[in-house]
């Protein structure tokens, strides 16, 4: 018990410090940031639960006015900006990326990046472009078209995502709780 409470702290915590990274403003007012980096790693390496604890653990703090987003946001005024979607699939998106990993008993290396890409890029920006439609009054084929600058650097993050969860598989086996 002490040892997940640690895990979902720290992977809590990772995701923060990923929002640190310089963001990079777009037009939609949805910056470029590292952190679905973090959420994607919450579900490999962590699992479905433990990582959507850990990025629920991460939004409950930022929701009582830590600025932990990407350019020192917090407070429940995210939950009116451009940004709802993403931050409403957040732990969405670390469950489905931990499950895929958890059930698909696969090589580390593709399990974690197809799950990564599923959940960390599909699901995730599907959620997304829902929250910018709305905030925006956008329609979704709008919405979508704003949300095409992110692609490239999801699909570098999901790679990314599942060389890090294998590295971590052959150095620290015990630590990949998403395979335990």
């Amino acid at each position: 018990m002490e040892k997940n409470l640690t895990h979902i702290a720290l992977f809590a915590a990772l995701i923060a410090v990923l929002g640190l990274v310089p963001k990079i403003d777009l037009a939609s007012g949805v910056p470029i940031t590292a952190q679905s980096l973090g959420i994607m790693l919450c579900g490999t390496v962590l699992g479905a639960k433990r990582g959507a604890l850990a990025v629920l653990l991460f939004l409950g703090l930022t929701l009582a006015g830590l600025p932990l987003l990407s350019g020192g946001r917090g407070g429940l005024g995210v939950l009116a900006s451009p940004t709802v979607g993403y931050i409403i699939g957040f732990p969405i998106a670390a469950f489905v990326t931990g499950l895929i990993v958890q059930s698909w008993k696969a090589p580390i290396l593709p399990a974690a990046m197809i799950a990564a890409f599923v959940g960390g890029f599909v699901l995730l920006n599907a959620i997304g472009i829902l929250g910018m439609a709305f905030m925006l009054e956008k329609t979704l084929p709008e919405a979508a078209l704003l949300a095409a600058p992110y692609l490239i650097g999801d699909t570098i993050k999901a790679v990314l995502a599942g060389l890090i969860t294998q590295a971590i598989a052959q150095m620290r086996p015990d630590a990949l709780l998403s395979r335990s």
